[in-house]
């Protein structure tokens, strides 16, 4: 009996959370491998069909700001990184479900926001607009993170 029922609950489980069945399952990418240990964070992790991307910032590969001070060219580098991180796992903008947005200044990313229309192409993920008073590094005015789904 106890056997069972341990067995029903492991299953209820992995039925509701399909992507806590196992750690193997997980595929970690990481855009910027030396930044990303440094800082201690991963750029990506699917689980399943799952995509969840860290918030992308305007850097080069050893780490430091790009386009400083440059809010529409740090918001184009974010989704050009973005870009790359869905490519590796097949994915395009389509399949993007949640994008959150960070900024330091949200009246110039309001401005810059008819952007997006070139990201988004057949219809606009749910998401959350923020305006913070920093991020990592002071040099940064956008930081954007997505959730996908792979098809």
């Amino acid at each position: 009996m106890r056997t069972t029922a341990i067995l029903a609950v492991l299953l209820l489980g992995t039925a509701l959370f399909p992507g806590c069945q196992s750690a193997g399952q997980r595929e970690y990418f990481s855009l910027r491998p030396e930044v990303e240990k440094a800082y201690g964070y991963t750029h990506a992790i699917r689980l399943g069909h799952e995509l969840m991307i860290s918030g992308a910032v305007s850097m080069d590969d050893a780490g430091a700001p790009t386009a400083v001070g440059d809010l529409n060219q740090q918001m184009r580098n974010c989704y050009s990184d973005l870009q790359k991180v869905l490519a590796h796992f097949g994915c395009t903008f389509d399949d993007v479900v949640m994008e959150n947005v960070f900024t330091t200044n949200m009246a110039g990313f309001l401005e810059l926001s008819g952007y997006r229309n070139e990201i988004y192409k057949t219809a606009f993920p749910t998401g959350t607009w923020l305006e913070v008073k920093g991020l990592a590094l002071p040099e940064f005015l956008i930081e954007i993170e997505l959730e996908a789904r792979i098809r």
